[in-house]
């Protein structure tokens, strides 16, 4: 199975190309927007990278076309001079929805935050939001996961609690009423795995048409069975056959 990660040198983009690294079953393109970033990613079979500008539709286009799902997890969290929620949470998802579209990729995924809310007074809250409405509204198939505080290494959030307990005084949240709860990174990184594997579990039973990578017609037949390594497929009589992820570019109700 192909899959895209936009966002992937971010810490969780990180640590999901950790859980992927080596399997045999999932190729993955992760897309970065620098050299920097490009060259700063750990290099693993079946993980390929391109840098992306989320300015230039056509070669993000180029980046997704063949993925079976996209993964969007470029944004940020704090703004800074060269990066505003406008322009890193907003329209870098508008351009990835946009090629998306153009790809004709199957879904996409996308990861946001508890509070997103396109009316919110919250700039931080209303941009994630206002990204939600645009996968929502995009006529693709989607999911969208709303994270709390996430913990782990590289986790804006995680150094943020670092940094809190470290002071000789802190500031409590609702005068020590409230409270969250974290998530582990890599238990989103799990949950995220199986996600792009959901969609051809719906299907187990039923006649399904597998598009397949640089094939000119699907196979077709009745998806009797999902293994770790892909797809079992009865031919209407004409025997089994077995479709590897990393060839599955795409599946539907034939």
């Amino acid at each position: 199975m192909n899959l895209a990660i936009t966002g992937a040198n971010s810490g969780v983009g990180n640590i999901l190309l950790r859980h992927l690294a080596g399997r045999t079953d999932i190729q993955v393109v992760a897309c970065v927007r620098s050299a920097g970033a490009a060259a700063a990613l750990h290099a693993a079979p079946g993980i390929s990278v391109r840098q992306v500008d989320y300015d230039d539709r056509d070669r993000l286009t180029a980046a997704l076309q063949g993925a079976a799902c996209v993964v969007h997890l470029a944004g940020i969290l704090f703004e800074s001079a060269s990066s505003t929620y406008q322009t890193a949470n907003v329209d870098a998802t508008e351009a990835v929805v946009d090629a998306c579209r153009k790809a004709g990729v199957p879904h996409i995924v996308l990861i946001s935050v508890l509070g997103a809310d396109p009316g919110s007074p919250n700039r931080f809250w209303r941009s994630k939001g206002r990204a939600e409405r645009l996968v929502a509204e995009s006529g693709l198939p989607a999911t969208i996961i709303r994270t709390p505080i996430l913990l782990g290494p590289g986790m804006a959030g995680a150094r943020a609690v670092v940094h809190a307990a470290s002071q000789r005084s802190v500031a409590l949240l609702g005068g020590g009423r409230h409270s969250v709860r974290p998530l582990d990174v890599d238990d989103l990184s799990r949950a995220m795995a199986k996600l792009w594997m959901g969609e051809a579990i719906a299907y187990k039973g039923r006649r399904v048409a597998l598009s397949i990578m640089n094939a000119r017609v699907p196979i077709t037949g009745t998806l009797v069975d999902l293994t770790h390594d892909g797809l079992l497929i009865d031919q209407d009589g004409a025997g089994q056959v077995a479709v590897s992820y990393s060839r599955l570019s795409g599946i539907d109700a034939a």
